[in-house]
């Protein structure tokens, strides 16, 4: 079954490239993914560009809606995403705990519907 690893996190938060933290975390998820793809689970995996380059857009009563940054204010953002093929939920969850923005960050793990 697939599932999707979420990656949340406070942006501003974030540990910054070119600091001795920045650059620990970007190597943490270079062996992560190395780690991940190995196993023979991964199916995909993005970072995403920061907030401040988002869209949101939506369509009500017939009229289209477009504003710049997040459908939401949030204490934490989606900052990228793992897609795995695995077993189990748990399965899902174990790889979950290894992404180094569970630290400091959120991983929701979520089932994807099969059509």
């Amino acid at each position: 079954m697939k599932f999707l690893l979420l990656i949340y996190t406070a942006e501003k938060n974030d540990p910054q490239p070119g600091t001795p933290e920045g650059d620990a975390t970007w190597a943490a998820y270079g062996a992560f993914t190395q780690e991940v793809m190995g196993s023979g689970k991964f199916v995909s995996g993005e970072a995403l560009m920061p907030i401040a380059s988002a869209k949101s857009a939506r369509v009500r009563n017939g009229e289209s809606l477009v504003t710049s940054g997040p459908f939401a204010e949030t204490t934490e953002q989606l900052g990228g995403y793992y897609a795995l093929d695995c077993e189990t939920i748990d399965d899902a969850v174990a790889w979950a705990l290894k992404i180094p923005g569970a630290k400091y960050g959120t991983i929701e793990v979520r089932p994807v519907m099969e059509m």
